[in-house]
């Protein structure tokens, strides 16, 4: 309720209506609250958020204006499923490295979020992929130094694409009439534009990279094994 309340100081979300002491909140405001929500955790802030609210509500319906918001907050690209992991499981896992300085260094990059006594990993992919990366013998500090350079390049890259996106793409409509489906069409059509690109990226990074690094140990190893010149090869048989 705090952080409601706040919005309302900012006028971005309107006041509940009152029955007594009663405050209602209609599905209006619920959708309002994600749309915020959502704005906020891509980095807007609060006065370009209200900017924007205000434009899009000058001159227009309470519908058309929540058709507009509904296209933005109910499309998320989550495909993963936040997953509960106790202390007991970071152990088993970490060892001895999952110390309280990793363990927030972990929750920095927003792998894991506390919850009551254990946490919950709101990215399951990038979890058990640091699980694999030390149980191949990685540390988990340099496997997380490689996760924070990997998101933080991710990351530019993403602001890279939204600005071509906001320069050849959301400026081609005006009315509220027209931006509902067309950026809804744009939304979904960029979810998977960006996982492709983002998948051949890796697919080839990781087939140039992997059998180079493993050859190269192969061929040392074949090496100090190799028969020395002029000695005798033993029988076949």
């Amino acid at each position: 309720m705090r952080n409601v309340r706040v919005y309302q100081d900012r006028d971005l979300l309107p006041p509940p209506r009152k029955e007594g002491r009663t405050a209602i909140y209609s599905d209006a405001h619920l959708t309002r609250l994600k749309l915020i929500i959502s704005m906020l955790e891509r980095g807007y802030a609060f006065a370009q958020i209200k900017e924007m609210i205000g434009a899009w509500e000058s001159g227009r319906s309470l519908g058309e204006v929540l058709g507009l918001e509904e296209v933005v907050a109910d499309r998320t690209w989550a495909v993963e499923k936040p997953r509960s992991v106790t202390l007991g499981e970071l152990r088993r896992n970490f060892g001895s490295q999952i110390t309280p300085s990793v363990v927030k260094r972990v929750i920095d990059l927003g792998i894991l979020e506390r919850r009551g006594r254990g946490f919950v990993t709101t990215s399951p992919l990038l979890y058990d992929a640091a699980v694999d990366m030390v149980a191949l013998g990685i540390p988990l500090g340099e496997t997380l130094t490689i996760a924070e350079d990997m998101l933080s390049k991710v990351g530019e890259l993403g602001d890279d694409l939204a600005g071509l996106v906001k320069e050849h793409v959301v400026t081609r409509v005006a009315t509220v009439e027209e931006a509902a489906p067309f950026y809804g069409d744009v939304m979904d059509r960029l979810r998977p534009l960006v996982f492709n690109a983002l998948q051949a990226a890796a697919i080839r990074s990781a087939e140039r990279l992997i059998p180079a690094v493993v050859g190269e140990r192969m061929a040392d190893v074949m090496a100090q094994t190799r028969v020395p010149e002029g000695s005798q090869e033993p029988s076949r048989g």
